[in-house]
């Protein structure tokens, strides 16, 4: 009966996971809608801006702006984004599994970090690594507030020479079912132009180029890296959902092994209560 008692123990224990599962599993797919339309939207105007300023790149020798400025590069600030929060499967892991990885491989201190997300900064607190800024906690839904203070911090330390190049490290979405760890410049803008793209050299600038790249320059760094919290929000909302419902299914297998397991028990114990009564009425009986 003991057995008994701690087979239906851990029934229930199975049960409640599955509800709490099953649940979780429903508010990811519900988050995920939300932040798959707010990444969707954000990428239309982040592509064309960017666009935009790699056509016009040819022209940035005539312009002093510091954000165009390429200079040899010592030391890079790597931007992890990572999330605040676990039960996504492997979201976070592959995140610093690929920084950590680009760290040994570079020269000490050659690549400092900008972490955002809680797992980020709780996994390289714990490491010899160097580490610049820390941005805790991630709001809940893509924020253009908190875009705006992290590109200000980015910029600034840019522009102020501390990093020579500034780099992003997420989660791009691309489906419900699928995202890739992704690797993108944000400074110096125009870094890495796109092969084949027309150099406008004599590109005429109305007012002048030095006002409309003062302009589109701040709203082009802070529509990329808003884009990239995005993205980062829909994939991890959608690596939960998944690891919510594999969860889910593998509580469901364990609880139908445990009950078929419960019913042979208790056939067991009925039946030895069976033979005891039979023997009982034999030995009466004779």
């Amino acid at each position: 009966m003991s057995s008994l008692r701690v087979l239906r123990r851990r029934i229930r224990s199975v049960q409640n996971t599955q509800q709490i599962t099953k649940a979780m599993e429903m508010v990811a797919a519900a988050k995920l809608r939300r932040a798959q339309s707010r990444a969707q939207a954000a990428r239309p105007y982040a592509s064309k801006i960017t666009e935009m300023l790699e056509n016009l790149a040819g022209a940035a020798g005539e312009i002093d702006h510091p954000l165009f400025k390429a200079r040899e590069v010592k030391t890079t600030a790597l931007v992890l984004v990572t999330a605040d929060r676990g039960l996504c499967g492997s979201y976070n892991a592959n995140l610093v599994r690929g920084a950590e990885q680009r760290l040994r491989n570079s020269p000490t201190g050659a690549i400092q970090l900008v972490l955002v997300g809680k797992k980020g900064r709780d996994y390289f607190k714990r490491r010899r690594y160097p580490v610049l800024a820390v941005h805790t906690p991630v709001p809940a839904e893509a924020s253009i507030d908190f875009a705006r203070t992290l590109t200000q911090d980015l910029i600034d330390r840019f522009v102020s020479g501390q990093v020579d190049r500034v780099e992003l490290m997420f989660t791009r979405f691309i489906s419900a079912l699928q995202r890739r760890v992704v690797v993108e410049t944000f400074l110096p803008v125009g870094a890495a132009p796109a092969e084949g793209r027309p150099q406008n050299a004599g590109t005429i600038f109305e007012p002048d180029a030095e006002s409309i790249f003062g302009e589109l320059l701040p709203r082009y760094a802070g529509a990329k890296l808003f884009a990239a919290l995005a993205d980062s929000l829909a994939a991890e909302h959608s690596a939960r959902m998944i690891a919510m419902g594999s969860a889910r299914k593998n509580a469901g297998e364990l609880l139908d092994l445990l009950v078929l397991r419960r019913n042979r028990l208790r056939q067991a114990v009925i039946t030895k209560e069976l033979l005891e009564i039979v023997g009982g009425a034999e030995a009466l009986n004779g």
